[in-house]
């Protein structure tokens, strides 16, 4: 544990392997030796094309411009995502990526909301957020930071929808710009020194050798360095996340993309639908407790519209996480180190915050236990949290037309997500705990599924109705002035970064 840490192994591409390297050789490629590992024959799963506003954070850490990555990936604005037939069959809700209405330090928009709505005063929830008003009206542009009284905002949150492959290779470019080693090969075996239990090196097919003193697990869900070498174990989330199995194809575009990526519930699941420049990721995401392979296939494939440009791809995969994310001399990121299904478009952002984590924490002068520790108590706290708002969406519902979603609301849930439930609907109180990352989605989602808080902060009651009714016409004026601002969304991304 003492040796000075010279050689990082990377080992798998994809957008993992390729965030990693990219980050890596620019932020610490002078001290290092980094060498990536990949075969061109594995596929990447690469599906993921939706991402959330952190990915920004990211970039900025690399100083990568935006208008070229866009060009690059193919890429569009995401304000949010629209659930539709989540709470109710042909009722839908959009969680989008910006803070609602106005805060107030004693208490939360959500309590003037609640008396408002129970007053005929208010509209939906969501109208008091510039995202989903922008998102509705599809529309988008870069807002220069509106003053406000608690700082500065940066005008309007988004993300992006990107082509994850071509990410990859966008970021490769820059790793090699930086410096990184790319070997060409299949791993063979994974060698493990039998006294410390570390990894010492990789043996490829071609019978090269690669060896390292940290090596960086990219192997996705087979995990050939994190597990099958390490054993490091895996903590089951089936029995809260129900849903074991995925199918994606692409579709040639039949409309200008819209700022949104479509989560549509079906009866045994979820379909997908996120828009890029030029062609449309499609997917189904269902438990195969409650329907066949087959069954789900069709339904995917009546749902899509335009031409498939891609055979259907078939994924399974077990909703879980390592036991340790960081074991020995090796650091699992990306699905290495577990998998939570794509409904809030997190995979991405975990494989960028344990980069992250990883640059904060890096281990120069040997693996300290601290680090370790620190390490794996920050994935985990952030995995978890994320965890229960993808759970969330499942257990607050009001279908029972079907059994899989009956199995949804009766089962058991994680007593972390249980008492932000209770929490909320006793009191409408809602907290952000230890910088998690969902902060305002928490209530967009649950009075979105159809949860809405049985009192309200009694301060409220210090506003007279007219006051109530001057406070949100003003907000009302606010979103009408701030999207009266922005283009139509498809003719933003035609000027801006045209791929």
């Amino acid at each position: 544990m003492g040796t000075h840490i010279k050689k990082v192994v990377i080992a798998g591409g994809g957008t993992a392997g390729w965030m990693t390297a990219a980050a890596l050789t620019k932020l610490l490629g002078k001290q290092l030796e980094i060498t990536l590992v990949e075969s061109d024959e594995i596929a990447t799963i690469g599906v993921g094309e939706a991402t959330i506003p952190t990915l920004q954070d990211f970039h900025q850490f690399l100083q990568i411009n935006e208008a070229e990555f866009l060009k690059a990936t193919n890429g569009t604005f995401k304000l949010g995502i629209s659930f539709e037939n989540w709470r109710n069959i042909d009722e839908n809700y959009i969680h989008a990526f910006g803070s609602t209405g106005q805060q107030s330090w004693a208490a939360g928009f959500q309590h003037f909301w609640l008396k408002a709505k129970q007053q005929g005063i208010a509209g939906e929830y969501g109208d008091y957020c510039l995202e989903q008003v922008a998102a509705q009206q599809e529309k988008f542009s870069h807002l220069h930071s509106q003053g406000t009284s608690q700082g500065t905002n940066k005008g309007i949150n988004y993300a992006y929808h990107i082509d994850a492959s071509l990410y990859g290779k966008f970021l490769r470019k820059m790793a090699e710009q930086h410096g990184i080693i790319r070997v060409e090969g299949k791993i063979d075996l994974v060698n493990v020194e039998p006294n410390s239990g570390e990894i010492t090196s990789l043996t490829l097919q071609s019978g090269e050798v690669v060896s390292g003193d940290l090596f960086i697990d990219c192997t996705g869900q087979r995990a050939l360095l994190i597990e099958q070498a390490l054993h490091t174990g895996f903590i089951d989330w089936s029995h809260w996340l129900p849903c074991d199995s995925a199918i994606a194809v692409q579709t040639k575009a039949t409309k200008d993309p819209i700022p949104y990526t479509r989560s549509i519930a079906h009866k045994f699941g979820w379909q997908w639908q996120i828009p890029l420049q030029n062609r449309v990721g499609n997917g189904i995401v269902y438990s195969s407790r409650f329907v066949s392979d087959e069954k789900a296939r069709e339904t995917l494939i009546e749902n899509i519209e335009g031409e498939t440009i891609t055979e259907p791809l078939h994924i399974k995969y077990r909703t879980g996480t390592r036991r340790k994310h960081w074991n020995k001399n090796c650091i699992a990121v990306g699905l290495s180190s577990g998998f939570l299904e794509p409904l809030e478009s997190t995979s991405i952002h975990l494989i960028q915050q344990a980069i992250i984590r990883l640059v904060r924490l890096f281990p120069y002068h040997g693996i300290k236990e601290s680090d370790v520790i620190e390490f794996n108590k920050q994935t985990q706290f952030d995995t978890e949290r994320i965890r229960d708002f993808i759970v969330l969406h499942y257990k607050v519902t009001n279908r029972d037309d079907a059994s899989f979603w009956q199995h949804c609301r009766n089962m058991s849930i994680p007593d972390t997500l249980m008492h932000k439930i209770q929490l909320f609907k006793e009191t409408g109180h809602m907290f952000r705990e230890n910088n998690e990352l969902f902060n305002d989605s928490w209530m967009q989602v649950m009075i979105g599924q159809g949860l809405i808080p049985e009192s309200y902060h009694p301060m409220v009651d210090n506003l007279s109705e007219q006051e109530l009714r001057d406070f949100f016409a003003h907000l009302e004026n606010k979103m009408a002035m701030l999207t009266g601002k922005l283009s139509n969304h498809a003719e933003y991304v035609k000027k801006y970064c045209a791929s």
